[in-house]
């Protein structure tokens, strides 16, 4: 061993002026981390002296020390970033380097990293036989390591740890950008879709282990003929919602989104990246993400096919907002319909409709149940089309025959939407048939009972009670608040299922600021 240091030591003098792989000169890089495994210490010595000056790609050797098999696999097990090993066959036993080498691979699951066998005794183990059996890179004698041969194993040991690190990443990268464009094409809201990208991307240029997560960044979504807007931010533009993004960047960054938009591509400039989207239908896309400094071009390939996923489903976010949008004006305009024709109803519909989601949300459900709510209980009335003026516009008492007509509208507004395949229109029919059921089983038209009654009922049920008791109606006046929060508890697990009574009036404000927004002649501040 003695011989083979001395050996490695005047050869390193001589290659001391001859070090042509220095590719670049970055003071902060991460160095490669390189575990010396060896009984002898002069090994070690001499190892690192050759090596001391040693560059890849911009970045040294962080070199690691293990002597025996046990201070090996502990070393092993406290830096799994290793990328290269100079693993010593026989040390503490015969076969402690190959021991070594099949912890690496099993044990550790360290795929990726390098291992360069170095012997003394060739005999002892065969190369062929290590070669085939074990999961090696490398297997040379210490006696043909010179210097210069040193400096080549590293280098090779480096470019293919990057190779394959790079092809691992891009593979990462794609399984990611599949998934996440599956779940982005599944979302229905421009605002949960953009917070969704930002996340999404943010993680694909997390696949670089190189590289930390990016930190500020926003979704912004210019309509035709309209302003640019941010959708969604993080980081410094987190609480930027809603707002210009001519008001909330710099003119840097300002004159990067107009570039951008001119030149219709991704900008990688600096520390930041800009993407664009145009649709066919007019609508203008930009994600802007920061932190991006010195992209590799895998990773720009990555965020462009990504980007292509995301213009789709921004696009497809927006044509369903828009339908969404015209449903919600016709089932608006529907359930007005139905109400006009008493002619003092005002704006019960849109409160109805906007009571009923709130209290929904503050139920528990989710945003998207309480949205099909909101739609679903403005047709709440839809059957009163089929009854006639006479009784639908009485301003006196209805006899008993004419409140049973009047019942029935509960059961024509179930019979005209019941058919429909849609969730929204599905619910609508139970709206209609059930809100006018009573906790207590004394309602119409079935008469059921708790919970018999769907929720979707229960809770349209109170909206439309306290919307119709605080306004004006030909055969009654107003009531104000005091008296129909007096109602309200009277008829806590009688007419109302007493939990969403407690849930309303613990949030009573808030209904209230709903009545003063859409507040019209029939409806008197409370």
């Amino acid at each position: 061993m003695r011989e083979e240091a001395n050996q490695l030591m005047w050869q390193n003098e001589q290659a001391e002026n001859a070090q042509p792989y220095r590719f670049a000169d970055e003071a902060d890089a991460v160095p490669w981390k390189v575990m010396i495994v060896d009984d002898d210490q002069t090994i070690h010595e001499i190892t690192r002296a050759v090596l001391q000056d040693f560059e890849f790609e911009g970045k040294k050797l962080n070199f690691l020390h293990a002597h025996t098999k046990e201070e090996a696999k502990q070393m092993i097990r406290e830096n799994p970033d290793t990328v290269v090993f100079l693993l010593d066959v026989v040390m503490d036993g015969e076969k402690a380097g190959l021991e070594i080498v099949r912890y690496i691979r099993d044990a550790a699951k360290n795929h990726f990293a390098r291992i360069i066998l170095r012997t003394g005794q060739p005999n002892e183990a065969p190369e062929e036989k290590i070669i085939r059996e074990y999961d090696i890179n490398d297997y040379r004698e210490k006696t043909e390591l010179t210097a210069i041969k040193l400096y080549t194993v590293m280098i090779s040991a480096l470019r293919a740890y990057r190779d394959i690190k790079l092809i691992d990443n891009s593979r990462r990268g794609l399984e990611q950008i599949i998934e996440s464009s599956v779940a982005l094409l599944e979302i229905r809201s421009v605002k949960q879709l953009a917070t969704k990208v930002l996340n999404q991307l943010t993680t694909i240029i997390g696949a670089n282990p190189c590289r930390t997560r990016a930190g500020s960044g926003f979704v912004a979504i210019r309509q035709p003929a309209g302003e640019l807007y941010i959708i969604a931010g993080i980081g410094h533009y987190v609480s930027a919602d809603g707002k210009k993004v001519e008001d909330c960047v710099s003119r840097e960054l300002w004159s990067g989104l107009e570039t951008v938009r001119q030149e219709k591509r991704s900008l990688f400039i600096d520390d930041y990246l800009i993407q664009y989207f145009a649709s066919k239908h007019g609508n203008e896309s930009f994600v802007y993400l920061e932190g991006c400094k010195d992209f590799e071009d895998w990773e720009k390939n990555l965020v462009d096919i990504f980007g292509m996923n995301v213009s789709i489903a921004i696009d497809n976010s927006l044509l369903n907002t828009e339908i969404e949008e015209t449903q919600k004006e016709i089932m608006i305009s529907l359930g007005e319909m139905s109400e006009a024709r008493s002619l003092e109803t005002g704006n019960h519909v849109k409160r109805v409709a906007e009571y009923s989601r709130l209290l929904a949300l503050r139920y528990g459900l989710p945003e998207e149940e309480a949205g099909n709510i909101y739609l679903a209980s403005a047709m709440h009335d839809v059957g009163k089309m089929a009854i006639t003026d006479a009784i639908l516009t009485k301003p006196g008492k209805l006899t008993a025959a004419e409140f049973e007509i009047i019942k029935t509208h509960s059961i024509i507004g179930y019979e005209i939407m019941k058919n429909s395949n849609r969730t929204i229109m599905r619910a609508a029919a139970i709206i209609a048939m059930q809100h006018h059921e009573h906790f207590n089983g004394k309602g119409y038209p079935y008469g059921l009972k708790g919970e018999e009654i769907h929720l979707y009922g229960r809770i349209t049920a109170i909206a439309d009670v306290f919307d119709a008791l605080g306004s004006e109606r030909t055969y009654k006046a107003a009531w104000p608040i005091a008296r129909i929060i007096e109602y309200l508890r009277a008829e806590k697990g009688e007419q109302f299922d007493p939990h969403l009574v407690d849930i309303f009036l613990a949030h009573l404000p808030e209904f209230q600021k709903i009545r003063q927004e859409f507040y019209d002649q029939h409806t008197p501040a409370m």
